[in-house]
């Protein structure tokens, strides 16, 4: 047994890691956590973290069209040595590619890097921007949102390359997207406005605009305030969801994901995070910020213009979120993962881990044979298996109202959806070399799989666990088992 695993058996603290790789910096952040039952829902989950290590961004290493692999390779040695943790002490985690650094010709190589050189533990993905969202609004402004319980919050994450911007109440999110609207679109050389690159998006804005500009030339101050009110009428566009102002040529080409508008009873609180939103609570405090294009890009000239909108700025005093310029990396060492029940249903302990698992579909405890058994056959079909996330009754879902502990399934029901499963598995034929993870919100592991197994008569690889809450996602990956508790993160996340 490893240091870290007598330490987790000892007291149930584990280590999470999150790594950021965004089109201006990275980072990377460590943490320590103690798993178990929440006081207030009654779930397995991490207690309150404490951050070990948190790395001085660096600007993200790029050559010509390329992320430097050796350069990024010498920051994860230099945080993994600064931070003291070894691969194998490592719970959970995630690491992200985002903004422009996703669109760069070796983007999924460096999430493949990420995994051999971090290890199994951890989701590694490029341009997954909903879950960028989700991660931001949980890194930033969960505990305020929660604080602030009949509030809606509208994170706007804005780094280089995109602003992520997700609605959140009572610590949910309810709907994320992403828009191409960030400070690196245009660059110079620090200190003034001559321009030494423009992305693909700044050119369609350039040419909306008619602005006759390349690399070489001075940005004249009328053309950047063009730029920049752009940009601030479609961030106005996008909290008041006024889709009319989102419907120019221009606009489209700038939505990669459209934040899908809310019926909301009060006007949302708006916040912001990433690089630009930390410039502008620096500036709200009365803070002095850098000289023009210090970072040779137009961040502090769009803190300032969004800082003069009043729909923008009205709430920036009211409530100001925490780890503002981190909240992505925050997010992806503490909220990218949840943590199962300790009744969970798993007959074949060496399968795990398991990664980039897909969820082939959701169902309710009482779904029909036909739907069990539609899903069973998309599994079926899988060359890694599938897994299906079972949702909570109407009853239980704690997103709107008082937050109750994940209750126990009445055993008629955890019954009658197990030998569905069981009769799905038979006709389908699902070999033994087939994952089949079921994701139930409730207390009822043990059972449900027991019987989809017939008592463990079928030789089918199920896996049952249990108090997962409803993520609406695309994969999965399933950690090792630790003290009869595994470690389940999402990505892909619509």
């Amino acid at each position: 047994m490893s240091s870290r695993e007598k330490e987790f058996h000892k007291n149930g603290v584990v280590t999470m890691v999150g790594l950021d790789f965004g089109s201006t910096t990275s980072s990377a952040m460590v943490a320590h956590a103690r798993v178990g039952r929440n006081s207030v829902t009654g779930r397995m989950a991490f207690g309150h973290p404490d951050i070990i290590y948190r790395s001085e961004p660096v600007f993200t290493p790029f050559e010509n069209d390329r992320i430097d692999e050796i350069a990024l390779r010498g920051y994860l040695d230099r945080w993994l040595q600064a931070s003291g943790i070894r691969i194998d002490e490592l719970f959970s985690g995630g690491a992200i590619i985002t903004g422009l650094a996703t669109e760069k010709a070796n983007a999924g190589r460096i999430a493949e890097l990420v995994k051999e050189r971090v290890g199994e533990a951890i989701i590694a993905t490029a341009s997954d921007p909903c879950l960028e969202s989700w991660l931001a609004f949980m890194g930033s402004c969960s505990t305020l949102s929660r604080c602030h319980s009949e509030r809606a919050i509208i994170n706007l994450d804005i780094g280089g390359g995109t602003t992520n911007p997700a609605l959140g109440v009572n610590g949910n999110v309810l709907a994320a997207g992403c828009y191409f609207i960030g400070a690196r679109h245009f660059q110079f050389e620090p200190g003034t406005y001559r321009l030494t690159s423009i992305s693909a998006y700044g050119r369609v804005l350039l040419d909306h605009l008619g602005i006759s500009r390349i690399v070489g030339d001075d940005l004249k101050i009328p053309e950047r305030d063009a730029i920049l009110e752009f940009y601030r009428i479609m961030l106005e566009a996008i909290v008041r969801g006024t889709d009319k102002l989102l419907e120019s040529h221009a606009a489209r080409l700038h939505t990669q994901i459209p934040l899908p508008t809310k019926e909301l009873s009060r006007k949302p609180v708006i916040t912001f995070s990433g690089g630009v939103g930390e410039l502008i609570y620096r500036h709200a405090l009365g803070q002095p910020l850098p000289d023009t294009t210090h970072f040779g890009d137009l961040g502090i000239d769009l803190a300032r213009s969004i800082m003069s909108s009043p729909i923008l700025s009205a709430g920036i005093s009211k409530l100001v979120p925490e780890n503002m310029g981190r909240a992505t990396v925050y997010g992806l060492a503490i909220h990218s993962t949840e943590v199962s029940g300790a009744t969970l249903f798993l007959p074949r302990k060496e399968i795990l881990p398991l990664q980039d698992v897909p969820i082939v579909g959701r169902m309710s405890m009482d779904a029909g044979d036909e739907k069990v058994r539609q899903l069973i056959k998309m599994i079926a079909k899988s060359e890694r298996g599938g897994a299906i996330q079972v949702t909570a009754a109407a009853e239980d879902d704690q997103s709107e109202g008082v937050i109750k502990g994940p209750s126990v399934e009445k055993m008629e029901r955890v019954k009658a959806l197990g030998q569905r499963l069981y009769s799905g598995v038979v006709a389908e034929g699902i070999t033994p070399d087939t994952p089949l993870i079921v994701l139930v919100p409730n207390n009822c592991g043990k059972s449900l799989g027991n019987y989809a197994t017939g008592w463990r008569r079928l030789s089918a690889n199920i896996v049952v666990i249990d108090e997962i809450p409803d993520r609406n996602a695309h994969f999965v990956n399933i950690g090792r088992n630790r003290n009869n508790i595994v470690p389940v993160s999402f990505y892909g996340v619509q």
